[in-house]
């Protein structure tokens, strides 16, 4: 019997339409656009200005904290300059204006294809590259990586499991990667192993990812240190709660982190980064989007550079359909809607997916008919219809007792509602609200 998680779970439809589609790269545009922040915590400090000729790998932003990540230059030309521009968030926010001029790369950097199988690395510098790179959590979640492989004191991983689950529906960027550079994430995961000092690691992926998986298992035969699990399809199976419960049986408590049950979780596209960063001194400059959606014409998964506006990569998949009524940065379950197709691609860009008007349009909430739905699909064990009231009319206390910041923002709860009532939208405020209050209590 395939492994998963114990709570909750759905399984909405897949339409994984451009699964099988190879890797195709996206010309580079006169014009990228690199925001200074890529990642969860503080964003990164200017380091070029105005003027300033850059290569592709050139420092751009630098870190100014421990949870923050470096930000490299994914074109060569001259910086136009700094400035404002809207991201995914809707918000405007600093970031560098670059022209294009050819593609010159750092000279440290190996542009080569062949693969690199040297290990002969300390903890340390493998984590250092990794921090010089400013490779992130390449799932969506955008946490740094060297914060993650750098365990609180008291704290010690006895796993590391890699997320090849990529559960979310329409995406396949992930499952692309895996059968287009195997070997490379292998090496990859070897190098993680050997940061946190482990000697087991688990790759866990679902089960519509047959040939992922013959793929890996074959692989894998040469790598007696890392295991393969196949597992049931459910999602949210790639939140790392959930993909540590379905691959270790253990249960991360409330408030705590992975590494509390001896477990650190990294997304297959990370362990990839890893390898570029470690083996061949390439920062985190470009990355595998899915463009998608029911009326796409061209449904592919493309290598883009950080910062080419959404929109070079919709036309490259056929252009806005018709009947486009919304665009998303990511799936449908986690992603968020866009104010404009002119954003770029950053790290943490996983998909574009294109909705239809028909599906795109809310319908009406209705009262709640407290038929406990949504409390036995939450994979985090809370009560979404309590949570969404308690927002609704500002009961702070009392929704953090009832563990609102435990939400992992999956989106089931919303999905499965007869009554169609916005629930995660009222629990995204409220958490944010909670958590807000409890940093001014920790100050």
């Amino acid at each position: 019997m395939l492994k998963t998680f114990r709570i909750g779970g759905i399984h909405p439809e897949e339409n994984k339409f451009s699964a099988g589609k190879s890797i195709e790269t996206i010309a580079i545009p006169s014009e990228v656009i690199v925001p200074l922040a890529q990642h969860i915590g503080a964003p990164c400090q200017a380091v070029v200005k105005r003027g300033e000729q850059v290569k592709v790998g050139t420092l751009l932003g630098k870190s100014v904290g421990f949870v923050s990540a470096n930000i490299h230059s994914p074109v060569s030309g001259t910086v136009k300059k700094i400035d404002k521009a809207l991201d995914a968030s809707g918000y405007k926010r600093d970031a560098v204006f670059i022209d294009v001029v050819d593609d010159i790369w750092e000279e440290s950097i190996d542009k080569t294809n062949s693969l690199n199988r040297d290990y002969d690395f300390t903890s340390k510098e493998i984590i250092d590259k990794i921090f010089a790179a400013g490779i992130v959590g390449m799932g969506g979640a955008t946490f740094p990586t060297h914060v993650k492989l750098t365990p609180p004191p008291g704290t010690k991983a006895e796993v590391l499991i890699i997320n090849g689950v990529e559960c979310e529906p329409y995406l396949t960027a992930d499952h692309t990667l895996m059968m287009e550079k195997t070997e490379e994430i292998f090496v990859g995961i070897q190098l993680l192993m050997k940061a946190v000092n482990v000697n087991r690691a688990v790759i866990g992926i679902e089960n519509n990812k047959r040939d992922a998986i013959d793929k890996f298992r074959e692989t894998a035969k040469f790598y007696p240190s890392i295991k393969i699990q196949p597992l049931k399809v459910q999602y949210p199976q790639g939140g790392e709660k959930q993909l540590i419960d379905a691959v270790l049986s253990r249960q991360v408590p409330s408030g705590a982190l992975p590494i509390s049950v001896g477990a650190v979780v990294q997304n297959v596209g990370t362990a990839f980064a890893v390898y570029e960063a470690v083996q061949k001194n390439k920062p985190l400059v470009e990355r595998v989007v899915t463009v998608t959606g029911k009326d796409v014409t061209n449904h592919c998964n493309v290598l883009s550079r950080i910062g080419v506006p959404l929109r070079n990569l919709i036309e490259h998949a056929g252009g806005l359909p018709e009947t486009t009524g919304k665009v998303v940065s990511g799936g449908p379950m986690m992603g968020k809607a866009l104010a404009s197709i002119d954003i770029p691609v950053t790290k943490g860009t996983s998909g574009i997916l294109i909705i239809p008007t028909l599906e795109a349009r809310r319908k009406q909430m209705k009262d709640c008919i407290k038929c406990g739905k949504c409390v036995n699909i939450c994979p985090m064990g809370l009560n979404p219809t309590l949570l969404m009231t308690l927002t609704e009319y500002e009961v702070w206390d009392k929704a953090e007792k009832e563990k609102i910041t435990d939400c992992i923002e999956c989106g089931s709860c919303s999905y499965t509602c007869p009554s169609d009532r916005p629930l995660l939208d009222y629990i995204r405020l409220g958490k944010s609200k909670v958590m807000g209050i409890m940093r001014t209590r920790k100050d």
